[in-house]
């Protein structure tokens, strides 16, 4: 697993490109940090954007700004102290100020990220939230990516309004995975994600912590904002999306996870996410193919 840590941010990174007349290349983990040295102001702005490896994980860090992290190829997932969220293809999360997270790359990722000040209230929701990226937003996030380092004008001001437009109205979709605060159901479900299958039981559960079913119930809707049959659901789909994504079978990751048959499975992610799998991961018609990434290319997400 690579990591870069962003606990201690720095400008340096780029400083180190030419020194003593010799040019040096940063290194992924310094391009990462020194990213949020390139939002400050009151305007919104585009992050250089990064090409990822393989499980290349961003260690826990907050930024001042609101941010939009989009990855416009690839998956990753999000981790906070108030859950877990998975971005796949055609999503973005939305992440307001101040809220600390690190980022786990599923592959090889490129991404996009739009900083905007709280002030500007872009999204109303104090947490994190998925969106749907529609092909619109997807191209909007490709200009205002391409036009970053050129000086304001009237294009690029009716460029970023129809953007900040565009990320207000985008649908939030039903993809967290919400963690509970309470120690000992916080561990049972840290293990159940380790190994998802849609066979859990409550009443298995209770057995194992030693609580009534009502007494349960109440506990896990608290605790993560959702029934326990639907945080199943949502914990089987965080395990299958990756697998799907990487070229796995519709029919090996159902047998995988314990569906009863290929059906089943696809039954349950059509009702969750709108749509069979095949369509989900529909590349053909995602916008996702043409992000005009720059390999070597870093920024904090």
């Amino acid at each position: 697993m690579v990591r870069s840590s962003t606990s201690e941010l720095s400008a340096s990174a780029l400083e180190r490109s030419h020194v003593g007349g010799v040019s040096e290349e940063p290194s992924l983990q310094e391009l990462a940090s020194s990213d949020y040295q390139l939002v400050a102001g009151p305007t919104p702005s585009m992050g250089r954007g990064g090409q990822y490896p393989a499980a290349f994980v961003i260690d826990t860090h907050s930024h001042d700004r609101d941010q939009l992290l989009y990855p416009g190829t690839g998956m990753m997932t999000v981790n906070t102290a108030h859950g877990a969220w998975l971005l796949p293809p055609e999503r973005a999360l939305w992440i307001p100020a101040g809220i600390h997270h690190s980022v786990s790359m599923v592959g090889a990722v490129s991404t996009r990220s739009l900083f905007t000040d709280p002030g500007l209230q872009v999204r109303s929701s104090p947490q994190c939230q998925v969106v749907r990226v529609s092909p619109l937003l997807h191209e909007l996030l490709g200009t205002a990516y391409e036009t970053r380092d050129m000086p304001d004008d009237l294009r690029k001001n009716l460029l970023m309004s129809i953007l900040m437009m565009e990320i207000r109205r985008a649908p939030v979709e039903a993809l967290p995975l919400a963690i509970p605060r309470a120690k000992l159901l916080a561990t049972k479900c840290q293990k159940y994600l380790a190994n998802p299958t849609p066979h859990e039981t409550i009443d298995a559960w209770c057995d194992e912590l030693a609580m009534s079913r009502r007494a349960f119930t109440r506990l896990f809707r608290r605790e993560t904002g959702q029934s326990f049959a639907s945080w199943r659901q949502q914990a089987c789909l965080f395990a299958a999306l990756p697998r799907l994504a990487a070229g796995e079978t519709v029919t090996a990751v159902a047998f995988g996870l314990g569906y009863s048959s290929t059906a089943a499975f696809t039954s349950m992610f059509r009702r969750v996410l709108g749509v069979t799998p095949r369509n989900y991961f529909n590349h053909d018609q995602s916008p996702s193919a043409d992000l005009n990434a720059e390999p070597g290319h870093s920024a904090a997400a």
